[in-house]
């Protein structure tokens, strides 16, 4: 039976067994989508990485594809700074190619990459509590600002709830089922400390928790600015803070750039630490 190599790391962690793991996959351009999704599967983390040659070689350095165990994505975070440290292979700047469009990311010689989002994106205003329910949490749990969609890539829903509640949290999927809920972003911030403490509950692409969410980092920004906790102008950093209630702690550091009051710019960085390598067979078509 042929074979694919593949690399285990583990993504917006300085060690091993923290932070999100992703399975990073190599020579599969030949592949049906179902036989990456079968592999995708197989591995069972919350997303696995196919590299592929670019569409074009002039403008990309490579093409991404990216699954849950149970679907495709255009754009996904800690997939998108694996993959980059994995394949640069050293300090540098590459191109990605995925369902987001062409995306920078500057890897350094410690192991750290910082991504670009793509085109930033905001919802209207939500009710939250198809999200509470959905996060297990009570109204008297919601903080404020009125929950919105936002992005730079793929969207999620953000609901600030109270920091005593991020850690009471508990995916409820006949909830999430029952108002249509696929994702949702809960968010504690701490103005302070231009901190967040987030948990991410993704039952509509086969994700119960995520331990480090990359593209909701970057939206985090666009919905931050949006609600007047981050200022209207300029660049801010802020930290995301995610992944502990689950045994896997994750930091991922962000800054988002605005103007008139609207974001035009958000990045996220963190580091990539090598876990594992092998072959894993090819599934029939």
């Amino acid at each position: 039976m042929s074979t694919l190599d593949y690399q285990i790391v583990d993504v917006f962690t300085d060690r091993a067994f923290a932070g999100n793991p992703l399975a990073v996959v190599f020579g599969a351009q030949d592949l049906a989508t179902e036989q990456l999704q079968a592999i995708a599967r197989e591995f069972n983390l919350s997303e696995t990485v196919f590299i592929l040659p670019p569409s074009d070689p002039a403008a990309a350095t490579y093409r991404a594809r990216i699954f849950t165990p149970q679907v495709e994505l255009p754009f996904a975070g800690h997939p998108s700074v694996g993959a980059a440290v994995v394949q640069a292979g050293g300090p540098g700047r590459v191109i990605q190619e995925c369902g987001a469009g062409l995306l920078p990311i500057e890897v350094t010689g410690d192991g750290r990459a910082t991504l670009t989002g793509g085109t930033p994106t905001l919802g209207p205003e939500l009710d939250p509590a198809p999200l509470l329910a959905t996060a297990g949490l009570a109204a008297a749990d919601f903080a404020g600002p009125a929950p919105r969609t936002a992005g730079c890539g793929i969207d999620f829903p953000y609901l600030s709830v109270r920091p005593d509640a991020v850690s009471r949290a508990m995916l409820d999927h006949a909830a999430a089922a029952r108002d249509g809920v696929g994702e949702v972003i809960i968010v504690a911030w701490d103005a302070a400390t231009s901190g967040a403490h987030v948990r991410m509950f993704g039952p509509g692409v086969g994700v119960a928790e995520d331990p480090a969410t990359g593209s909701a980092a970057l939206g985090l920004g666009v919905w931050l600015v949006a609600s007047g906790l981050l200022p209207g102008e300029g660049e801010s950093a802020y930290t995301v803070r995610q992944g502990a209630e689950i045994h896997r702690p994750s930091t991922l550091e962000c800054t988002v750039t605005a103007a008139g009051g609207a974001v035009v710019k958000a990045t996220v960085s963190g580091q990539v630490v090598p876990v594992a390598e092998g072959r894993i067979n090819i599934p029939s078509a």
